[in-house]
């Protein structure tokens, strides 16, 4: 096997394990931090697609932001930590089935389809060809956009904090 795909598999794996635990562990926090660990696998599979600015979004925005905001959404509701929720709906092991139907019919399908073997052109310098876009011809919806997450953070804050 070459390394590429060993590569491949692991992070198939830690991806795929990563986000059945999220549906599976009870505790939501470490629900939270399986989920990041699957988008961290997702962004490792984007790098071995020598995708390298959608591997550092992945890790920027799903890692560094929106698994970071549920975490802080989990600690600031602190009545969802109680212990005497129910965990387990009535119905999970006809969810189960059905899931398991459903991929696995998904995985014959794939597995039987002719996938053609396509050589993609990419230009070797794709990162600095976005940056020069961003900073120059996008620059100013960039910073607007900016702007707009700025306040939106400073308005989070200002709902979140606890009244004395």
């Amino acid at each position: 096997m070459m390394v590429q795909t060993i590569v491949f598999i692991i992070l198939a794996i830690v991806t795929l394990g990563a986000a059945l635990a999220v549906v599976i562990v009870k505790n939501l926090f470490h629900s939270a931090l399986y989920l990041m660990l699957s988008f961290v696998g997702v962004a490792g599979l984007y790098i071995l697609l020598e995708a390298p600015f959608l591997a550092a979004a992945q890790i920027l925005v799903y890692v560094g932001a929106i698994a970071v905001l549920i975490i802080f959404a989990i600690m600031l509701t602190r009545r969802l930590m109680d212990k005497d929720l129910v965990q387990r709906n009535a119905q999970w092991g006809w969810s189960a089935l059905g899931a398991v139907l459903l991929f696995g019919t998904l995985g014959i399908i794939l597995f039987r389809a002719n996938w053609p073997v396509v050589e993609a052109v990419v230009p070797s310098e794709t990162i600095v060809i976005l940056g020069k876009e961003l900073m120059g011809t996008y620059a100013i919806p960039f910073e607007v956009a900016s702007v707009l997450l700025l306040a939106a953070l400073v308005g989070s804050i200002i709902i979140a904090r606890e009244e004395k």
